[in-house]
C-alpha cells in the first residue's frame, strides 16, 4: 500500500473477572476476544500510495481547531477534483482522502495498477509541481506479546476496593497509592493512539473525553490492546480491578489500529496520521505509541509538529528489532522498553544511542473488553505506564518541557531492573518524599541522603 500527500488546507490478553484473574485461569471462547477485522481499504499491501499535494496557503489554517473535517465543502470539493485529475494522468486511482492542516498538507490514498511498480509511480509523482511527496503505506504493529503466564498463577489478592493492585507492578515497584496523595494526573489529556477502546468497562467508566475512530467510519469497537493500554495509564480507583497510574487523567481513544483474527494489533501510516493529526490539534498534552515499525516520512513530519509543540511523546520499544525501531527512534520521543527478563537480551539502544527507559512491562493486570481484566507483557504496556507518568509530573510541572520532565526520569537505584524510580521522580518534583523514602533512596528531607 501506498500513500501521496498534497501540500495545502490541508497481546493475547486473557480475559477475565478481576475476581477470577487472581485465581483462575479465564473461559475459553471469551466472546470479548472476538476481532474486529479492519476494512480492505486499511489493510497494507494492496497496491496504494500516500499522495500529499501542494496547494495555497489561503487554502488551510495552520491553527484551525478542527481534527480533519473541511469547514468549505466547495473548497474540498475543488481540491478533491485536482487530485482525481493528477490521479488519472498518473494512472492512478483516488480511494481515500484526508486533511492534515497541522501540516499544512491534504493527504490522499491512490491505488496503482497490480502490474505497476510503486518504484516507478513515486519517482513520476515526484517530478509533479503539484506533489510535495509521495511514500509508501507502511504497516505497524502493538508491541505486545502472549503472557508469560496465566491468570491461574496469579496470588489471591485479600478483599479491597481494586482487587488487582496487589498484583500490579505500578503498586511494588512504583508506590503509585501513595503516589496519589500528591499527584493523580487531573486533567491531563492522554491521546491513546491505537485500537479501540471499551469506554463501557467500570474501570474507565467516564475517563474517555474523546472516542474517536479513524480506522473506518463506524462505532469504535472494544478491542484488546487500546483497551489494556489505556487501564494501565488511567483507570479510575475503586472499581474492583486494578488503578491506574495516572486515574484522573484525561484520554483522548484515538482508534488508528484494528485487531486482527489472530488477535495482533496492526496500524499503517494513513491511520496513524490521522489519528496523530486530531491529537496535536485538539489539545492533547501527551502522546502514546504503543506500536512500532519502519521509518516513515509523514509520521515523522507530524512528530517534529508535536515536539515543537511541546507535546510529550512515548514509543515502544520493538525488543525483536536489532536496532532502534519506529516511532521509538524519532528523536525526542521517550523510547520505553519492558524490564529486562532473566537471561533475555537487553533492548536495543534508541536512535542517539542511549539505552531506553525500562518500566513494568511482564504479567500487568489490566482491563479488557467487556467489563474483564487481563494479563498482559510487552513494551507497549511498559509505554503506557511512562505515559501515565508524565501526566502525573505534568500536573505538578505543568511547564516543563518533554527534555525537562526526561531528564526528571533519569534512573536512580536500579530495583528489580525497573529503572525509573517514580518516587524519587515525584519527590524531587514537590522537594520533600512522596511515597516510600527508602525505596526511593530519599531522606525525610527529600534531596537524597
Amino acid at each position: 500500500m501506498m500513500v501521496a500527500c498534497l501540500a495545502g488546507l490541508a497481546g493475547n490478553p486473557l480475559a477475565a473477572s478481576a475476581a477470577d484473574m487472581a485465581q483462575a485461569a479465564p473461559p475459553a471462547g471469551d466472546e470479548t476476544l472476538r476481532p474486529v477485522l479492519a476494512p480492505a481499504s486499511h489493510a497494507p499491501g494492496e497496491h496504494q500510495l500516500l499522495v500529499m499535494l501542494r496547494l495555497p496557503a489561503t487554502h488551510f489554517r495552520p491553527d484551525a481547531s478542527y481534527g480533519g473535517r473541511y469547514i468549505d465543502d466547495s473548497s474540498r470539493a475543488a481540491r478533491r477534483r485536482r487530485a482525481e485529475e493528477l490521479a488519472r494522468q498518473h494512472g492512478l486511482t483516488l480511494v481515500d482522502d484526508w486533511p492534515m492542516p497541522v501540516l499544512g498538507l491534504d493527504c490522499y490514498v491512490m491505488r496503482y495498477p497490480d502490474q505497476d511498480n510503486a518504484e516507478r509511480i513515486i519517482a513520476s509523482l515526484a517530478r509533479d509541481p503539484q506533489v510535495e511527496w509521495a511514500q509508501p503505506v507502511a504497516s505497524f504493529e502493538g508491541m505486545a506479546t502472549i503472557p508469560s503466564r496465566s491468570a491461574a498463577d496469579a496470588p489471591l489478592p485479600p478483599p479491597a476496593t481494586d482487587a488487582l493492585y496487589p498484583v500490579q507492578p505500578a503498586a511494588r515497584y512504583w508506590h503509585v497509592a501513595e503516589l496519589h496523595r500528591q499527584t493523580t494526573g487531573r486533567d491531563i489529556r492522554v491521546a491513546v493512539v491505537d485500537s479501540g477502546i471499551d469506554g463501557s468497562h467500570p474501570d474507565l467508566l467516564g475517563q474517555l473525553a474523546v472516542n474517536a475512530n479513524f480506522v473506518d467510519n463506524g462505532a469504535t469497537p472494544p478491542e484488546n490492546h487500546g483497551t489494556a493500554v489505556a487501564g494501565i495509564i488511567a483507570a479510575r480507583a475503586g472499581h474492583g480491578g486494578i488503578l491506574g497510574v495516572a486515574p484522573q487523567a484525561r484520554l483522548m481513544g484515538l482508534r488508528a489500529c484494528w485487531q486482527q483474527a489472530d488477535l495482533a494489533t496492526r496500524c499503517n501510516s494513513f491511520t496513524l496520521s490521522k489519528a496523530l493529526n486530531y491529537a496535536i490539534l485538539n489539545g492533547a498534552q501527551i502522546i502514546n505509541l504503543s506500536l512500532a515499525g519502519p521509518p516513515d516520512r509523514l509520521l515523522d513530519r507530524l512528530l517534529d509538529v508535536a515536539m515543537e509543540r511541546g507535546i510529550g511523546v512515548v514509543g515502544a520499544v520493538d525488543a525483536r528489532a536489532s536496532g532502534p525501531a519506529f516511532p521509538a527512534s524519532h528523536r525526542g520521543v521517550l523510547a520505553v522498553a519492558s524490564q529486562a527478563e532473566a537471561g533475555k537480551q537487553a533492548a536495543p539502544p534508541t536512535a542517539t544511542g542511549d539505552p531506553p527507559l525500562l518500566a513494568p512491562g511482564n504479567d500487568v493486570p489490566t482491563t479488557a473488553p467487556g467489563g474483564r481484566w487481563s494479563f498482559v507483557s510487552g513494551s507497549s504496556y511498559a509505554a503506557a505506564h511512562v505515559s501515565g507518568m508524565l501526566a502525573l509530573m505534568e500536573q505538578l510541572q505543568p511547564n516543563a518541557t518533554p527534555a525537562q520532565l526526561r531528564r526528571l526520569l533519569q534512573p536512580g537505584e536500579t530495583l528489580n531492573t525497573v529503572n525509573i524510580d517514580a518516587c524519587a521522580t515525584i519527590s524531587r518534583l514537590l522537594r520533600h518524599c512522596s511515597c516510600s523514602c527508602t525505596a526511593a533512596g530519599l531522606t525525610q528531607r527529600g534531596v537524597g541522603p
